[in-house]
C-alpha cells in the first residue's frame, strides 16, 4: 500500500485516538461515551499544556510591551530600517520570539483536526472497524449521557456550549492598558476587533454545533472550560 499524507495521518494519529477512546468507554464506570470524550479530551489537553503554556505566555508578554512597540513605531515611523532595528532590540531586552507563540500552535494542530475528525460524524460501526485486534470490541456504543443523544445534534447544547466560549474569550482578553492622549486610531481599531471576536466566536460555535453530533460538543465544551482555567492563571494570576 503506497502511503500518503492521509494514510499517515490516520495510521499515527487517528486510528490511535480512536482506540484510546473505545478503551475509555470500555473502562470507565457506567460505559459512557461521554466520560470517555471528556477523559480523551483532558488526556490530550494535559499532553499539550506545555506547548499551549508557552504560547500564551508569549501572547501575555506580547501584549506588556505593545506600548513600547507603538512608542518606537511612532518614533520612527519615517525610518522602517531604524524601526526594526530597533524592534529587534527590544525584543532581544525583553527575551521574546516573535514565533514562539506560533509554532506551539502548529505543533497541536494534526491531533486536534483528528480529535475533530473522530467525532463530528458520532462514533459508530465505522470507528469499531478501526479497532487494534487486542482491543476489545464492544457489542454497541450507549450514546446517551444525562439525557444528551451524542450522536444527534442539540441546539440548546450547542447555546451551553458558545456561552462557555464566550467566557473563554473574556479569559484571552489581557487586562487592557490605561488609556492615554496618544491613543491613536489603531488602537482604537485594535480594541473593535477584540470586541467583535469576542462576539463573533461564541455565535460561529452555537451555528457549527447546532448541526453537528452533541458528542463533538463534549470536547468542545470539555477543552473551553480547560482553557478558560489556563488563561486565567496566565493572564489574570498576579
Amino acid at each position: 500500500m503506497q502511503l500518503t499524507i492521509s494514510n499517515i495521518f490516520n495510521i499515527v494519529l487517528y486510528q490511535p485516538l480512536v482506540n484510546l477512546l473505545i478503551i475509555f468507554y470500555l473502562y470507565l464506570p457506567g460505559h459512557s461515551l461521554g466520560l470517555a470524550i471528556i477523559a480523551i479530551t483532558l488526556l490530550v489537553k494535559i499532553l499539550l499544556y506545555p506547548s499551549t503554556q508557552q504560547s500564551l505566555k508569549s501572547q501575555k508578554l506580547l501584549n506588556e510591551i505593545q506600548p513600547l512597540v507603538k512608542d518606537i513605531q511612532k518614533k520612527y515611523k519615517d525610518d522602517q530600517k531604524k524601526q526594526a532595528d530597533e524592534m529587534m532590540k527590544l525584543y532581544k531586552e525583553k527575551n521574546f520570539n516573535p514565533f514562539s507563540g506560533f509554532l506551539p500552535l502548529l505543533i497541536q494542530l494534526p491531533l486536534l483536526i483528528a480529535l475533530y475528525n473522530m467525532l463530528r460524524t458520532g462514533i459508530g460501526q465505522e470507528h469499531i472497524n478501526l479497532l487494534y485486534s487486542f482491543i476489545q470490541r464492544p457489542q454497541e456504543i450507549n450514546q446517551m449521557f444525562f439525557g444528551l443523544d451524542l450522536s444527534k445534534p442539540s441546539l440548546i447544547f450547542a447555546v451551553v456550549v458558545g456561552i462557555a466560549q464566550y467566557f473563554q474569550g473574556k479569559t484571552s482578553t489581557p487586562p487592557a492598558a490605561p488609556k492615554s492622549g496618544n491613543d491613536d486610531q489603531m488602537a482604537q481599531f485594535s480594541g473593535i476587533m477584540q470586541k467583535y471576536i469576542l462576539y463573533f466566536f461564541p455565535i460561529m460555535t452555537v451555528a457549527i454545533l447546532a448541526a453537528l453530533p452533541s458528542g463533538l460538543g463534549i470536547y468542545w465544551l470539555t477543552t473551553t472550560l480547560f482553557t478558560i482555567g489556563q488563561n486565567y492563571f496566565v493572564f489574570r494570576k498576579k
